[in-house]
């Protein structure tokens, strides 16, 4: 390890956010030094600053700004801005989250510059190279001295790319932990008050390259979407990737189809909590709708995360399967109470609000060593 002893912590997007929120905590209940690198990849308040006041995570020592572009520009940026940053910390260790555009560059950063990595959310897999995020983690768990995994099957992906075994720690998911945490402020009647939601209703979210970037697949997606507006309410908080996309094919066309803007991390569980049935292309929501309860219906031909399709709610669904997936789902929640209690005896593995902790473990540790 480098003389220094703290430890830099690089978030961009705001699943990194919740992920991160039990690991600083349990960190700082160590009496570590620690410093936070918002590189900025996510920008709106809706889509950052917020999530930093409901999660308490202490503000950023340094915010980037790098904005949104292209895969090249966005990470041309970040290893420039990340270098600098790295340089003149001179950290003991970079913690990374996920899958996203800064977590791969400030890893790649980190490895040039002798700085040992910690990866949380490591050894997830879709086998699906046309996704960009596939390409980040992979690349990441390559470069990590710590690959800390949120479930056994990412342990067997990790050995068979030959990654060594000490490097590989079973935590479980820091996600969890906040969601776990935050049960009490999920106040479901206050969200539907609030921004004026149906009675009944399916979330979707939608912001995969894959189904938002070009306007014909766009288009279809709408299309289908809409045939679930036929069914029942769609509520859909618009992500700004793909939103004039969606837009442009009419989304807002359909008279049951509510478009929000982003919602806080706060308002957006307690809508999914409180949902028949969520349709998403996200990875994180696939997580906890398994621990809420809720029907989840994935917009993908793959998913990294298939614990939760057999420990949880989850399904995959092509376009053509939605509408007659959504139908399923809504006949299950006739009652229209959406979600049902968190944990039950099939929750997966050490997805029990532990896994921050967990984590600090095995930083402290590797810290000594």
């Amino acid at each position: 390890m480098t003389a220094s002893r703290v430890l830099v912590h690089v978030l961009g997007a705001r699943p990194n956010f919740v992920k991160a929120a039990p690991v600083i905590r349990a960190l700082a209940g160590r009496g570590v030094e620690q410093v936070v690198v918002h590189t900025g990849q996510h920008y709106d308040r809706a889509m950052s600053e917020v999530f930093f006041d409901e999660l308490g995570l202490p503000e950023p020592d340094v915010n980037l700004g790098v904005g949104s572009g292209s895969h090249a520009a966005q990470t041309a940026a970040l290893l420039t801005g990340l270098e600098d940053e790295f340089i003149r910390r001179s950290p003991a260790l970079v913690i990374v989250y996920g899958d996203v555009n800064s977590t791969i560059s400030a890893a790649l950063v980190a490895a040039k510059l002798h700085i040992p990595v910690a990866h949380v959310e490591a050894g997830l897999r879709s086998f699906d190279m046309t996704m960009p995020e596939e390409v980040n983690r992979r690349l990441t768990d390559q470069l990590s001295d710590l690959c800390l995994v949120t479930s056994p099957e990412a342990v067997g992906h990790l050995a068979r790319e030959g990654v060594d075994v000490d490097r590989v720690h079973l935590v479980g998911n820091p996600m969890i932990d906040t969601l776990l945490a935050n049960l009490d402020k999920f106040d479901t009647e206050r969200v539907r008050a609030e921004h004026r939601l149906p009675e009944r209703y399916v979330l979707a979210t939608m912001h995969r390259p894959a189904n938002v970037d070009d306007p014909d697949t766009a288009a279809a997606l709408v299309g289908h979407l809409h045939g679930v507006a036929d069914l029942a309410d769609v509520v859909i908080p618009v992500h700004p990737r793909g939103r004039a996309t969606l837009l442009a094919a009419g989304l807002d066309d359909h008279p049951r189809v509510h478009v929000l803007e982003p919602l806080g991390y706060i308002d957006f569980i307690a809508a999914v909590r409180g949902a028949a049935a969520v349709v998403t292309d996200s990875g994180g929501l696939q997580e906890e709708t398994t621990i809420l309860g809720v029907p989840c219906l994935t917009v993908r031909p793959n998913t990294e995360r298939p614990i939760t399709i057999t420990h949880g709610t989850n399904r995959l669904v092509t376009f053509e399967e939605l509408v007659p997936a959504a139908r399923k789902a809504l006949a299950v929640d006739a009652g229209g109470t959406g979600g049902s209690s968190p944990m039950n005896d099939s929750t997966p593995p050490l997805w029990d609000g532990q896994a921050g902790p967990r984590i600090a473990d095995v930083i402290m540790e590797s810290l000594v060593g």
